[in-house]
């Protein structure tokens, strides 16, 4: 679980952040989620966007995805949502690291 503080850090990061991830009318599909979990792995943080012809609200979307993808939802502002899942390599270094 995130603390606040942890969610401001995350939130600050993810405002200069490019989106990665589009959910269209095909809703979250298989591939939608493993691209997801790669891109987690790989970034630890990611952004996404729900376009204007799916049928999911941001914030379904964000909660879907993070829990398929074992992560934390971050914050959902109008399409554009943001989530969070600390990396699970063991012979990776951490890329974020969290205030306590």
């Amino acid at each position: 679980m995130l603390t606040s503080k942890q969610r401001a850090q995350l939130k600050g990061m993810a405002s200069v952040m490019d989106t990665i991830i589009m959910i269209g009318k095909g809703g979250i599909t298989e591939n939608v989620v493993s691209q997801t979990g790669d891109a987690l792995e790989a970034r630890e943080l990611i952004k996404g966007k729900v376009l204007e012809n799916s049928m999911l609200t941001a914030r379904e979307a964000c909660a879907c995805l993070a829990e398929k993808c074992g992560a934390e939802p971050v914050q959902v502002i109008g399409s554009k949502f943001v989530i969070y899942r600390e990396s699970r390599s063991i012979d990776k270094e951490k890329r974020i690291k969290l205030v306590k």
